[in-house]
């Protein structure tokens, strides 16, 4: 659960983003994680980095694609933790614009120093075989 600063009031505009933020919040508290069952220990944490996901793109989009939104409500959203500030900066260099989460292009936690099997262009994979990163599930986010 994203801590709120409640001593900051919010920013002018902050009506706009308010209901879908809240959204985000209570998928992100429905995400049942007793439902172990049948699933590896890896693919419990898989709906929250989508989640997390989700909720960063709508602030990226808002301020940077559709500017919406002000820099002072983005900064406001970011410092309240309503989305991820390193995967929105990795979003805007070239080859990243599509990326799903931060643990993909971390090459330490990986055998051969390499990074995720989903940062594979698809040209590049054989088209039979059917990839799952096994950080976060996501099916591939190559550029």
């Amino acid at each position: 659960m994203v801590r709120a600063y409640t001593s900051i009031p919010p920013p002018e505009g902050w009506e706009i983003v308010k209901d879908r933020l809240e959204e985000f919040e209570k998928m992100m508290r429905n995400i049942d994680k007793g439902l172990h069952q049948g699933r590896k220990k890896n693919e419990l944490m898989w709906p929250i980095f989508q989640i997390n996901h989700l909720r960063s793109r709508y602030l990226y989009n808002l301020y940077y694609i559709d500017k919406s939104i002000n820099k002072e409500l983005y900064e406001y959203c970011l410092k309240q933790g309503h989305g991820d500030r390193e995967l929105i900066t990795k979003w805007k260099k070239p080859g990243y614009e599509y990326l799903c989460c931060m643990n993909c292009i971390t090459n330490i936690n990986t055998n051969y120093g390499t990074t995720c099997i989903c940062r594979v262009p698809k040209a590049d994979l054989n088209n039979n075989i059917s990839i799952e990163c096994s950080n976060c599930g996501c099916t591939g986010c190559s550029s």
